[in-house]
């Protein structure tokens, strides 16, 4: 028992270490607050391996790495710990479906893809909600005169949240495809 929890501790920190060169990668766009997240892929499938807990404890060491290695950008205490610890936690939160897709993987698949796509989107759209928050009432200054911050931030996020889901689904439904291997790597 204690072996095995000390894996997932390992596990832990190794899935926060990759989220975070992940997000090293350049990926750039016209608009500064377009972020598209490959540190993500990572984290949900830890969180459908492992669950919403410990892939949430990645998430939080992944933003605090972005923090302390100084790729956060910092305006307010508040809003760097919404946008980083925080929202990144957040991203492990598809892990509550966790069990779900594991009974579908393990009764050959069925509704495997509708609980990925699930977990993606509850994933994505968890973390982007606290990015939002975070739009409206730290960066909604910033929203052009007459705009309000509500709709400044859905913008400003909106599209970010999207692109990331397509993603993610695009990603877990072309691994999920791959068989014994998917199998061994959530079923471990």
């Amino acid at each position: 028992m204690q072996k095995q929890k000390l894996v997932v501790w390992v596990e832990v920190a190794v899935i926060a270490a990759l989220c975070y060169v992940l997000g090293l990668i350049p990926i750039e766009s016209a608009n500064a607050a377009f972020d598209l997240s490959l540190g993500l892929i990572p984290l949900v499938i830890f969180s459908l391996r492992r669950g919403a807990g410990p892939a949430m404890l990645a998430g939080v060491l992944w933003g605090t790495l972005s923090i302390l290695t100084g790729k956060a950008y910092i305006v307010t205490v508040p809003q760097v710990i919404f946008e980083y610890p925080f929202a990144f936690a957040f991203g492990g939160l598809g892990g509550i479906f966790s069990i779900k897709v594991k009974q579908a993987i393990s009764n050959d698949g069925k509704n495997k893809n509708l609980w990925l796509v699930l977990t993606a989107l509850v994933a994505v759209f968890s973390r982007w909600f606290w990015h939002f928050w975070a739009g409206v009432f730290i960066w909604g200054s910033y929203a052009p005169e007459g705009q309000s911050p509500f709709v400044y931030s859905l913008i400003a996020n909106g599209g970010s949240a999207i692109a990331n889901s397509v993603l993610l689904i695009v990603v877990l439904l072309l691994i999920s495809q791959t068989g014994r291997s998917f199998k061994r790597l959530i079923l471990a």
